[in-house]
């Protein structure tokens, strides 16, 4: 079974509540097939892309104010899952998304909890800042998938 084929990292349900086919998901923003059409989408996007270690896709999606220069991702991070908590528009072209993201780094179970900001610029919503709790947040290595 190809990645196009199965369930989508992000954990979104389809309306019978079966896990969503990755390319029928996330990778159609990965691919710049279909833009996020909201700030949530972004964000299970951007989670995909942390699972599935898509560097470009997450600094592409990040907003230029606050986008690092590189990003390197710990390949020994194990991804279990992601509940959002909350989704709300803040104005016409704000939101923030509270999530928690559940993941192993040598073998220690953490759960990271943010709210994340995004703004939509031209039509394409981007990841801006969070605020949160984050293991090894810093100097550019970074696991939440918000940051």
């Amino acid at each position: 079974m190809s990645l196009a084929d199965k369930a989508c990292p992000c954990g979104r349900l389809d309306a019978r509540g079966r896990a969503r086919a990755y390319a029928a998901c996330c990778g159609l923003a990965h691919t710049g097939e279909q833009p996020a059409p909201d700030a949530e989408t972004l964000l299970r996007s951007r989670y995909s892309a942390f699972v599935l270690g898509d560097v470009p896709y997450l600094l592409r999606s990040w907003h230029s104010s606050t986008r690092p220069a590189t990003l390197d991702l710990d390949a020994g991070t194990k991804w279990l899952g992601l509940e959002i908590k909350q989704h709300r528009s803040t104005s016409e072209d704000r939101a923030e998304v509270e999530f928690v993201a559940r993941f192993r780094v040598a073998g220690r179970a953490v759960r990271q909890l943010e709210r994340s900001r995004f703004v939509r610029e031209a039509g394409h919503w981007f990841y801006v800042d969070g605020d949160g709790i984050s293991l090894h947040a810093a100097r550019g290595r970074v696991h939440p998938p918000g940051a």
